[in-house]
């Protein structure tokens, strides 16, 4: 029952200052676990479901997914990550985004994810919040993948 595995952060963020920016604020909020970043959802889903590295296969992982990506919507991404008979469904997803309306949100909480974040525009004000979600990352427990 101890057995307790490293915490995989998966980004799927795909603009690169909002990527460097909740990284840097990560770290300086103490946590080191291994951050994979994806600027897209196809090859994020790839890495999740069916690298041999991936969550699916190796291990217990957390997920930032950003709603607003080039190839598809983050919502299909977690709707996706939560199906039932996912091995992924009991990750937990942390949505960031600069999606604020009320209807968004509610579906995202429908689909499954467990925090909702909006990006605020000021640069102080999100680097405050990415602060605050590490000192998140640094007290929950997150389960393994389904066997």
């Amino acid at each position: 029952m101890n057995d307790h595995k490293s915490v995989g952060i998966v980004m799927i963020e795909d603009d690169e200052g909002h990527a460097r920016l909740i990284e840097k604020n990560i770290r300086r909020a103490g946590i080191l676990n291994d951050i994979r970043h994806f600027t897209d959802g196809t090859t994020a889903l790839d890495f999740l479901f069916d690298a041999a590295d991936g969550p699916a296969k190796s291990g217990p992982a957390l997920i930032l997914l950003d709603l607003n990506l080039p190839d598809m919507s983050g919502t299909d991404i977690l709707a996706r990550i939560k199906a039932e008979g996912s091995p992924l469904r009991r990750a937990p997803v942390v949505v960031l985004t600069t999606t604020d309306d009320k209807v968004e949100i509610q579906r995202c909480y429908d689909l499954g994810c467990n925090v909702y974040i909006t990006k605020p525009v000021n640069y102080e004000s999100f680097a405050q919040a990415i602060r605050q979600l590490g000192l998140f990352l640094s007290v929950i427990q997150v389960p393994s993948a389904e066997s």
